[in-house]
């Protein structure tokens, strides 16, 4: 069940461990930095903690911050007047969000919805652009990774306007392969946790199509699945298939 009120806004400094501050130097966003710069972040740091469903913000929400996911994960989505939803993506651990309102100042884009049990860091809007004052340089650092999230953007425009639905299931589970996945049962092979009804919401597809996507693509060797979890066997396939030369 989705709660509809939003996480009470208590936080938890006291939280923050050696676990949570990896967070900062697993991402992308974050390792480029210097070391000072990092350290600075982590003390600004704080935990929030949410139950299954229980939502961090809304469409429309004014901005706190940058949040980091620690454990579980987190629905990004939004909600047609007609009640259908657009699913987004799903943020594995290690993944971050939240930039566009960080840097604005505009109200959220989407929902935020936790996935199971799960805990967020969170980066307080203030304390960041107060950092961000105190050393202008690290501006451009922050500019050149807005920048990739905007082509990542046009780029999932795009293929949902030219490609046929086999590459762009390819292509999604390629990009959760790269970005959010775990090692899975087969040891060193990628496991994406992801469901066939979200990858279908995401593609803006059926269930029973994706299912026989899916399918077909095991009966290929190329991937493996297994309950709520896709390993993936070939990444050279699979990018022939996302690539169109397949």
């Amino acid at each position: 069940m989705t709660d509809d009120s939003t996480v009470n806004q208590l936080t938890v400094s006291a939280g923050v461990t050696e676990r949570h501050v990896e967070l900062l130097h697993r991402n992308h966003w974050f390792r480029g930095l210097p070391a000072d710069a990092i350290s600075e972040m982590v003390g600004m740091a704080r935990l929030r903690r949410l139950e299954d469903g229980q939502r961090l913000h809304a469409q429309g929400d004014l901005p706190d911050g940058l949040y980091g996911v620690s454990t579980g994960a987190m629905r990004i989505s939004s909600t047609g007047a007609d009640g259908r939803e657009a699913l987004l993506t799903i943020l594995s651990p290690g993944n971050w969000f939240g930039e566009i309102s960080l840097f604005d100042g505009l109200p959220r884009t989407h929902d935020a919805h936790a996935m199971g049990p799960t805990e967020v860091l969170v980066i307080p809007r203030r304390e960041f652009h107060q950092l961000l004052e105190r050393r202008p340089e690290l501006y451009p650092h922050f500019m050149r990774l807005l920048c990739l999230r905007l082509r990542h953007s046009f780029s999932m425009l795009e293929d949902s306007a030219l490609l046929p639905l086999p590459a762009r299931l390819a292509k999604r589970l390629l990009m959760h392969a790269q970005q959010y996945s775990e090692p899975g049962p087969g040891g060193d092979r990628l496991s994406i946790q992801l469901s066939q009804e979200t990858l279908g919401l995401m593609l803006n597809s059926s269930r029973q199509s994706i299912n026989r996507l899916l399918k077909q693509f095991e009966q290929a060797g190329w991937v493996q699945i297994h309950y709520s979890q896709i390993s993936i066997l070939d990444e050279a396939a699979l990018t022939r298939v996302a690539t169109g030369s397949l």
